[in-house]
């Protein structure tokens, strides 16, 4: 999980697009008017982890426990989709209902920096598991 959580917070080196509309939304005629940056990078960590530990975590965990018998793609499927499923849960249940048109791209930007890190929790576990034992 260690190494899925830092490639997910590398993928975060590349703002996602609501950092950018929060950092450009004030006016450059009002400077009092705009987000703090200290406060959009809290933001982008707090996302990150919050997106590690509710999404990315148990995905990897339940994807993985139900393709153990099958072949890696298998498994990464799985772990996809139930990555999916708890990705629109949460961000449907921090914005509501009424906000589909906000959801679908939030949903898809934090399902393509997780798939990332998740192909690489695939890979190790399945590297893992016919580890050599000492």
């Amino acid at each position: 999980m260690h190494l899925s959580g830092a490639l997910l917070l590398l993928t975060f080196l590349v703002p996602p697009v609501w950092v950018l509309d929060a950092y450009g939304a004030a006016p450059a005629s009002d400077p009092s008017a705009d987000t703090p940056l200290f406060v959009i990078l809290l933001a982008v960590v707090f996302g990150c982890v919050s997106f590690h530990v509710a999404v990315q975590i148990p995905a990897g965990l339940l994807g993985t426990w139900l393709g153990r018998n099958r072949t890696a793609g298998v498994g990464y499927v799985l772990v996809l989709a139930v990555a999916g499923v708890l990705t629109a849960g949460l961000l449907w249940g921090a914005l509501g209902a009424g906000r589909a048109a906000q959801i679908l791209p939030l949903w898809a930007d934090f399902m393509a920096r997780g798939s990332l890190a998740m192909a690489a929790y695939v890979w190790l576990s399945r590297r893992l598991r016919t580890w050599p034992s000492l």
